[in-house]
């Protein structure tokens, strides 16, 4: 019980670490919440600090995710403590303890959450965010698809009452953080992705 307790603390404080600013502040790039959209994720670092700050955070978040989960796996937690690690790690990016509860969307670090379950359900996640973003060119797009997919995705594969329970609330929250996404998508205001020359 201790060490479940441990585990899932260390999987919000490894959340709460928002790479988007650490590496903002590394690279001497202005904070990315006062900047672009707001947001402290890969897609806004994109347009505050061009790609290599954009790949940084990108895996940054993902790995924050991954980590406990695979640490909890390695230990062999029954799967109601491994659905609270991957939540906890989760939340800790979206409301992270030492930036003020003040984070990211959480596309990136619910996908190294996902990966740490199941490869497959990762690398299924993330193929369906690649062909929404190639085909449609909306990052926020294919971040809503991955997220109504990825359940889909878990209860095929790893099929388990606590993990699917955690999968679906990760994806809804996943919505609301992307509402004011969802809006300009309807309105037709939202920006696509640049195309590669």
């Amino acid at each position: 019980m201790t060490t479940d307790i441990v585990l899932i603390v260390f999987a919000y404080l490894s959340g709460s670490l928002s790479t988007a600013i650490i590496v903002s502040k590394m690279g001497g790039l202005p904070d990315p919440r006062t900047q672009g959209s707001g947001n402290p994720g890969a897609t806004n670092m994109l347009r505050v600090g061009g790609k290599k700050a954009a790949a940084m955070t990108l895996m940054g978040d993902m790995f924050k995710g991954l980590i406990p989960v695979a640490l909890a796996s390695a230990l062999t937690v029954n799967d109601t403590t491994l659905a609270l690690v991957g939540m906890a790690a989760f939340l800790g990016h979206l409301y992270p303890v030492f930036f003020g509860f003040r984070g990211g969307k959480g596309v990136a670090t619910a996908l190294g959450v996902l990966l740490g379950i199941s490869w497959m359900v990762g690398l299924g996640t993330l193929a369906t965010w690649l062909f929404m973003a190639k085909v449609f060119r909306y990052s926020s797009l294919a971040a809503l698809t991955a997220a109504v997919f990825a359940p889909v995705y878990l209860w095929l594969i790893r099929p388990t009452p606590a993990l699917l329970i955690m999968s679906v609330m990760m994806s809804l929250l996943l919505l609301w953080r992307h509402r004011s996404n969802i809006r300009r998508l309807l309105s037709g205001e939202e920006d696509q992705m640049a195309r590669k020359e």
